[in-house]
């Protein structure tokens, strides 16, 4: 009777623990040829798992809850920076795919997703929403309700909270207050990782006309403007970043037409032909930018650009017709590295707003996109430029020509496009850049060279080529929009969300089962990702998930 009882209670206790090794099997489950984790339950503690497998005692199954692991890692890629806890400044999409992307990268990577900590910033009414990216979360802070100037693009309250919380980083993501330089600036006062650029970089870049110069030094095409001339042999103006992190004010001059004469002047050597966008260099939203044709219309716009936004400098620059949106997906260092991981065709757009995304771009053809990936590195490097950004382009199919249109200092919407074909989980790539790991002792970027991932040899980005890309991606936005009124952004509840992912389908929600999109938040709660072999065969799969997406 002992002996059965013994035996008994063993086949219990093992059948317990085969339970507890399908859970922990069950909660790493992602979708490899994205690379992302799904969404999907908050897996169970590592305590909880403990116990479930504590009957075989099995070493190799549990993942080890030591924090050594971490630095190891680090240390053994060459970094310099444990990053064990991290503010998440921001909500929706861009919170939930982060947290998403960065703990499965720790448990396939270290085979522990609870060795980086994630703290939530939360409003009042994404607690209300039921947000998804706090359920995600390991801690939450509640910030003032309202606008994102109270909270999310609050630097002050989220240098606050970084520091009463004890993190070692702040991830920005997109938006709020992602290209504020305010906010890299603090944090690196405090001694707090800023998981992007440094605040100079990031301001330089926000000014369009710095941005221009800064790409024409690093020999990027742009497309014909005020700052085309002035330069060597009157050619385009160039300038290197000084110790502030800006260019000489004279050179910024030059590029500038500071009343009504010089804008003439400007727009004699651009010429009329395809016609000239007037610019202020600060404007946005529609506001400080106008169309002309001719040199009447150039001097009662001039007027008219000055009066809106009021003491800023203005530039002039040719209308690129017919143009495509193309972007390179760029990531840089701290070691003077920077690698591009190809790029998306981004010319989709509604109200200036992206809808499809897809990648590669197939409509450049291979050499001409590899010449701008080339010069989107180079510009990268030379101003020093650290963690993941996009440098995006407008490309003429019908010439074969490409201008630079801007950099944005932050990691895109659009950016699991990218990671769909070259297979690099890039928020986990922005952390092991933050924690001082050279790109080519990043085990995903080794692999995408088609090298041995965890070896430590050299790569040189600028001269060595990636693996051929073997498939296609395309992307959908999934929004709360009314058709009836423009596809004004709307709100209201969500009670579920029928959508089931498949090998050639993926997709995340920032809102789960009765959730809700509220009043301050993105209209975007949703991005669906069809991956093929040909772009036929992966918008084939992206028609079908859309047509059995169910949203009630």
């Amino acid at each position: 009777g002992v002996s059965s009882l013994m035996r008994a209670k063993s086949e219990l206790m093992l059948l317990v623990a085969l339970f507890g090794l399908l859970a922990t099997l069950t909660d790493a489950f992602y979708f490899p040829s994205f690379g992302t984790r799904a969404v999907a339950p908050s897996p169970p503690s590592v305590d909880n798992r403990a116990f479930f497998l504590s009957p075989l005692k099995a070493a190799t199954l549990e993942p080890t809850t030591n924090s050594k692991v971490l630095e190891d890692y680090v240390t053994a890629r060459g970094g310099n920076r444990p990053i064990r806890k991290i503010l998440i400044a921001n909500n929706g999409m861009a919170a939930t795919k982060s947290i998403l992307s960065m703990r499965q990268w720790a448990y396939m990577e270290l085979g522990d997703e609870s060795l980086v900590k994630f703290v939530a910033m939360a409003t009042p009414e994404d607690l209300k929403a039921n947000a998804e990216f706090v359920r995600l979360a390991d801690s939450f802070v509640e910030v003032p309700a309202g606008k994102n100037s109270n909270n999310y693009a609050n630097v002050d309250v989220i240098v606050k909270i970084a520091k009463e919380q004890g993190v070692d980083a702040v991830w920005p993501g997109w938006g709020h207050a992602s290209e504020n330089p305010d906010l890299p600036n603090s944090l690196n006062a405090l001694g707090i990782k800023f998981i992007g650029p440094t605040g100079p970089v990031m301001s330089v870049l926000g000014d369009k006309i710095a941005a221009n110069i800064l790409a024409q030094t690093a020999k990027v095409p742009s497309i014909p403007w005020s700052g085309s001339y002035g330069g060597p042999n009157d050619g385009p103006l160039e300038a290197e970043l000084n110790d502030e992190g800006t260019i000489p004010e004279d050179i910024f001059e030059k590029a500038t037409c500071r009343n009504v004469e010089e804008a003439v002047e400007a727009a004699l050597k651009i010429g009329y032909e395809n016609g000239i966008m007037i610019k202020a260099s600060e404007g946005g939203g529609g506001k400080g930018i106008r169309f002309v044709d001719n040199e009447d219309d150039l001097r009662n716009a001039y007027i008219q650009v000055q009066n809106e936004v009021v003491g800023s400098p203005i530039f002039l620059m040719q209308l690129c017709k017919n143009a495509r949106h193309l972007e390179v997906q760029i990531v840089g260092d701290e070691h003077g590295n920077a690698v591009a991981l190809n790029g998306r065709d981004c010319s989709t757009q509604r109200r200036f707003q992206k809808i499809f995304e897809e990648g590669p771009p197939i409509i450049a053809p291979t050499d001409t996109f590899r010449e701008m990936e080339r010069a989107a590195q180079r510009l990268t490097q030379s101003i020093g430029y650290i963690g993941a950004g996009t440098v995006e382009y407008l490309y003429n199919a019908d010439t074969g020509k490409f201008f630079f249109l801007e950099l944005n200092p932050r990691l895109q919407v659009e950016h699991p496009v990218t990671e769909g074909i070259s297979l690099v989980n890039l928020p986990a790539t922005q952390l092991q850049v933050a924690m001082g790991i050279p790109l080519n002792n990043i085990p995903e970027i080794r692999k995408f060279y088609g090298l041995d991932m965890y070896g430590d040899s050299k790569i040189d980005f600028l001269t060595e080529d990636y693996k051929d890309i073997d498939s296609h991606v395309i992307a959908a936005r999934i929004t709360a929009e009314n058709p009836d009124e423009g596809f004004k952004p709307t709100s209201g509840t969500i009670e579920r969300i029928k959508f089931q992912s498949t090998s050639n389908v993926w997709g995340y929600f920032s809102v789960g089962a009765n959730g809700g999109i509220h009043e301050f938040a993105d209209s975007q709660f949703g991005h669906l990702f069809a991956k093929g072999p040909t772009r036929e065969h992966a918008r084939k799969s992206l028609v079908l998930a859309l047509k059995e997406i169910e949203v009630r």
